[in-house]
């Protein structure tokens, strides 16, 4: 399983129009092959700042979605949104406790 960690720093302005395009595209994204979790996250003393944690199978299904027309969709969107560079991290499990 790979775990990806987004964080996203949006400009005042481009909050809602983001939060609009998230709900109307989180169903698909996580019905995606290999998606198996999806959560949206807001920085506890950000409210510009939000992070996506998901979920993949594997790095080819990661890879799969981010050549897909539904990213280029929802990503040529949101880009413009930002008021930062994003971060984006790709992730294992190493220990649970």
């Amino acid at each position: 399983m790979l775990i990806r960690i987004v964080r996203l720093h949006f400009t005042e302005a481009g909050v809602d129009e983001f939060l609009e395009i998230f709900e109307s595209n989180k169903v698909a994204i996580r019905n995606f092959e290999g998606c198996t979790h999806l959560e949206l996250l807001r920085d506890l003393h950000d409210p510009t700042i939000f992070t996506t944690l998901s979920h993949w199978r594997d790095e080819h299904c990661l890879e799969a979605y981010r050549k897909s027309e539904l990213f280029a969709r929802v990503w040529g969107r949101v880009k413009t949104l930002f008021a930062e560079r994003t971060q984006a991290f790709s992730l294992q499990k190493f220990i649970e406790l």
